[in-house]
């Protein structure tokens, strides 16, 4: 693919610079990411595609290139970094590109945001929302550290502490402290299985029992949230006790209680049955009466060492990067399903345990798939054979911000910044927490009912902050273009590479070109064509 150079003053051409993130995962030698991902391609052709031979090829490097910038790190590379990847002859640049973007601290934050939205979009209430930036912030660091995935799921499971400084208590905060509810979130988020369908019955499509979500639910009696006052804030606490009044015994409250019992559907003012804690995946049971720190210390660790627990997390990611889990949706998994091809997610899911439950190989190995690196398909319709492509993905509101930001460039602390000032006292988080409200959705559903929807299109189109940057004012971007690059042809190609990340075709130069004649004022012509990049469905798409 012929590039045309870029003629703007300080253009680099060279790999993208990276942080190195530290790595404090134990030493564990882990299986090789590339042999895996071998096996699991092998496992799908043999389990999925029998003779179906209409396969997408493997993507180009363009797309692969903006791919995997969005998947990872959640941005669009620079016109620079498009450049320097296309011109390496390295056969080993793909994989080469992914360790350096895992290895970019933007990967903890990107994830980070992630799981924040898998949490926080179930959440019981707005006001669970100020636990969002401690958890956003601890994750961020522990994905960047290459904490394991069980250890930092163990630590959700256990977490007691303020709100604001303890990032790991967000679900149980996101869940008011209610039993029930934090018992349903941990199965769901951790283990792939919504065993809240067997709350008041039977489970209708699985084979769990109703005693066995209250059973699973006397690990956690005895937290709840409750206010923290000081002179200088106001917060919330995720709290445990084991020390309990009389009076408390049939406590209607959000307090810590005793035991959890089962309420009695014939007669609901009765006290219930006392339940004794159980893991329902294995039967395995603590004594009655146990501390709170025994019982959600040894959840953890049963929950943790199950194979549930694994393929919960490789098909999450799997779905995220590919664009269909083996399981789908990824939240609603199990022994009574079945799985696209189990053999593909057993060979993951192992893989990913003998890890250290290693994000970062997780995300790495899955990268190196055929699977992966196809070329993307519209998303088939259920009489259509599985990953025969990847799929187009609607971007997630934080990809979808950062990619505007990288595009326009535009400063975030700047932006943050010029928002307080016109709104003193908005005590909401910020543009971006703003941009979440129009564009954000809770990435565990399933991807065939996420759509952007019109009022997305026109808050992008009608966006004064956004149609700020599009002109070409004294010291923003267009403007900085419009001086250093004096040819039109060169100026419609920089703009291509900082919005799409690729070269405009022929014909998207002369339709460019043409307008510019048509309009007769290159200023005019250049806004309008930049305006129209950022609000494309190419843009708002990772391919």
């Amino acid at each position: 693919m012929a590039f045309c150079f870029l003629f703007r003053t300080g253009c680099l051409i060279g790999l993208p610079t990276v942080m190195l993130g530290a790595d404090l995962s134990p030493a564990v030698e882990k299986p090789s990411a590339s042999f895996v991902a071998l096996q699991i391609d092998q496992a799908i052709a043999e389990e999925v595609f029998a003779d179906n031979l209409d396969l997408a090829p493997r993507t180009d490097d363009i797309t692969f290139l903006r791919r995997v910038w969005l998947d990872v790190v959640g941005d669009i590379p620079t016109p620079e970094d498009v450049i320097a990847f296309v011109f390496d002859p390295a056969k080993d640049k793909r994989e080469r590109l992914v360790q350096e973007l895992l290895d970019d601290p933007h990967y903890g934050q990107n994830w980070a945001r992630y799981w924040r939205d898998v949490v926080f979009y179930r959440a019981l209430e707005d006001r669970s929302r100020i636990a969002s930036g401690a958890m956003e912030a601890d994750l961020k660091d522990k994905l960047n550290e290459n904490v394991g995935w069980d250890r930092i799921a163990s630590e959700f499971i256990t977490a007691v502490g303020d709100v604001q400084e303890n990032g790991s208590t967000a679900i149980a905060m996101a869940q008011d402290g209610r039993t029930e509810e934090t018992t349903a979130e941990i199965s769901r988020v951790f283990l792939g299985i919504q065993i809240q369908c067997a709350q008041c019955h039977d489970h209708p499509y699985d084979r769990w029992k109703r005693e066995q979500f209250h059973e699973l639910a006397a690990f956690f009696p005895r937290i709840a949230v409750r206010n923290v006052r000081g002179l200088t804030k106001r917060s919330f606490e995720v709290y445990a006790s084991d020390f309990f009044r009389r009076q408390n015994r049939r406590n209607k409250d959000n307090r810590p209680k005793a035991e959890h019992m089962m309420p009695d559907l014939d007669r609901p003012d009765a006290a219930g049955t006392q339940m004794q804690p159980k893991f329902f995946l294995t039967g395995a049971t603590l004594p009655e009466g146990s501390y709170d720190s025994d019982r959600r210390s040894q959840l953890a660790e049963w929950l943790t060492e199950n194979q549930w627990f694994a393929i919960a997390a490789v098909n999450r990611l799997w779905s995220e990067l590919v664009g269909e889990g083996f399981y789908e949706p990824v939240d609603d998994i199990g022994p009574d399903r079945e799985a696209t091809s189990p053999t593909a997610v057993k060979i993951l899911a192992e893989g990913f345990r003998e890890s250290g439950c290693d994000m970062k190989w997780l995300l790495k190995t899955i990268c190196q798939t055929e699977a992966y690196q196809r070329e993307s398909r519209p998303r088939r319709g259920p009489e259509e054979t599985p990953m025969v492509a990847n799929v187009p993905q609607l971007l997630r509101s934080d990809q979808l911000f950062n990619s505007l930001c990288s595009a326009l460039d535009i400063d975030e602390t700047s932006l943050l910044a010029n928002t307080r000032r016109r709104a003193a006292g908005d005590r909401r988080f910020g543009p971006r927490r703003r941009f979440d409200e129009i564009f954000g959705y809770d990435p565990s559903i399933s991807r065939d009912t996420v759509s952007a929807s019109i009022s997305q299109k026109l808050a992008l189109m009608n966006s004064e902050q956004i149609n700020r940057y599009v002109a070409a004012a004294r010291t923003n971007l267009l403007a900085d273009l419009l001086r250093d690059i004096e040819e039109d042809e060169p100026l419609v190609v920089e703009l291509y590479l900082r919005c799409l990340s690729r070269e405009p075709e022929s014909g998207e130069i002369e339709l460019a070109l043409d307008y510019q004649q048509e309009v007769g004022d290159r200023r005019q012509a250049a806004e309008d064509l930049l305006w129209t990049l950022v609000n494309s469905a190419e843009f708002q798409h990772r391919q």
